[in-house]
């Protein structure tokens, strides 16, 4: 999703930003609009402000680069979903829905490129153990269980395969999103998810 470097540095609370902190958020702005492939190291050296060396004392190669280019998105990331999640009015399944239309806003932003951790996967789709997959299996996979969480203490059956139903909607409609280029998709895949959730409840 498409979120302003400035909101990150908020949630990291860094009133001083490293060299190594710079140079991330620099990565963070080339890798996200141009994609991993397409931006070069010097490009990311001279975005932060720092010479090639510089950046290459703080990071042993651009595949370690590009693993803390996600890294810093992880929490981040996590942290909106549940401010969303806590500040939507009404039950279980509007705070999930909300999650999906706080995403199709974001959708319509200009420089909106989808899911940073989805476009990266794809474009090392040929490696599998690069440190960067690992970096975005794990966080899909702290969604899921936060989500699995959730479900679990408001008692709903079937609670870990349900959250899983809420990611793949999710990671579904971002794809499509990226590709139509019609936020609709990500509000239709809430209030698919809406419509889960109600039925699980309704089940309990």
């Amino acid at each position: 999703m498409y979120i302003h470097w400035s909101v990150y540095m908020q949630l990291m609370a860094s009133p001083a930003p490293s060299t190594r902190d710079r140079i991330v958020a620099a990565a963070n702005k080339l890798f996200y609009a141009e994609g991993i492939r397409g931006v070069s190291v010097d490009a990311v050296a001279d975005k932060a402000g720092v010479t090639k060396r510089t950046l290459y004392y703080h990071f042993q190669s651009k595949d370690d680069l590009i693993a803390a280019y996600l890294a810093g998105r992880d929490q981040p990331n996590l942290e909106l979903f549940k401010r969303w999640f806590d500040e939507a009015r009404g039950g279980l399944a509007a705070k999930v829905q909300a999650i999906f239309d706080n995403l199709a806003t974001s959708a319509r932003h200009p420089k909106w490129k989808g899911c940073g951790f989805l476009r990266t996967s794809a474009e090392l789709a040929n490696m599998p153990g690069h440190p960067a997959i690992k970096i975005g299996a794990a966080h899909k996979k702290k969604f899921e269980a936060w989500m699995a969480a959730e479900f679990a203490a408001a008692k709903l059956s079937d609670a870990v395969l349900l959250a899983r139903q809420v990611t793949l909607l999710l990671d579904g409609s971002f794809a499509t999103v990226l590709l139509h280029r019609d936020p609709a998709y990500m509000e239709a895949a809430g209030q698919a998810a809406h419509a889960l959730i109600a039925n699980a409840r309704r089940k309990r």
